[in-house]
């Protein structure tokens, strides 16, 4: 998962809204959105490769999302940084307490960001700080850096979700297929080089190898329902399916 958009907002009928890309090379084998056969009750898209996930719900209404940290220097973990989403999901952890578990063991895994909570309490964890942060109301971007770190494809995305808070779906949607790439001058230096930071520039990335392979919408409201629509990608950003699901 490398950009999330989401406005949280504990005063409302619908808690968080959250619309997420997901990008991968295409050739790493995964598992649309489903209700997991090994662990019902958990909702999520799955990497099959090692086994976690980029964005999950429970039927308890219980969410974890993850981005990846962008830094070419950093050390490769012993560990897959989708367990992380995975096991929150598959627990009955508080959100604080989980996180507070996490941080003598985060160095096991590549740098990471870690968006988890429920329909009362929403945490962001941050593997570079390793320290773990109870969000107040607003609306927040992820990328492959901290949180609301102003690059400008994060910029676009949250802004856009600021402007209308509570439009369809399908407007969030959109938002997440947008292809525009900023001029050079804009781009952040990530140690990846300048036609590397170009293509993953845009909000939603296409090309042969690597890019968007899921677009996410989510809506948790305060009784702890919620609704979800997740579309797949392949090479070039073309269209594999759509999956709707709601509890």
């Amino acid at each position: 998962m490398c950009l999330i958009v989401f406005a949280w907002r504990p005063q409302s009928a619908t808690v968080l809204r959250l619309a997420a890309n997901r990008d991968e090379f295409y050739a790493r084998p995964s598992a649309a959105l489903s209700q997991w056969s090994d662990a019902p009750g958990v909702f999520a898209g799955r990497d099959l490769e090692a086994g976690g996930t980029w964005l999950g719900v429970t039927t308890q209404g219980r969410f974890a999302a993850l981005t990846n940290i962008r830094d070419p220097r950093q050390k490769v973990g012993p560990r897959s940084r989708g367990e992380l989403t995975a096991n929150y999901l598959l627990s009955q952890i508080a959100p604080g307490a989980y996180l507070d578990q996490l941080v003598p063991r985060a160095a096991d895994y590549a740098g990471f960001n870690l968006l988890l909570g429920d329909a009362t309490q929403l945490w962001h964890f941050n593997s570079q700080e390793s320290q773990a942060r109870r969000l107040q109301p607003g609306v927040y971007g992820l990328c492959n850096a901290n949180l609301d770190t102003p690059w400008p494809k994060l910029l676009r995305a949250r802004q856009a979700l600021q402007e209308a808070p509570d439009a369809n779906d399908e407007t969030l949607l959109w938002v997440m297929a947008d292809t525009a790439r900023p001029d050079d001058h804009l781009l952040p230096n990530t140690g990846v080089g300048l036609d590397i930071e170009r293509l993953l520039s845009s909000v939603f990335i296409a090309s042969a190898d690597y890019g968007t392979r899921a677009s996410t919408v989510l809506n948790l409201g305060r009784d702890g329902r919620w609704s979800v629509i997740e579309r797949s990608f392949g090479p070039h950003g073309a269209l594999l399916g759509e999956v709707t699901l709601q509890m």
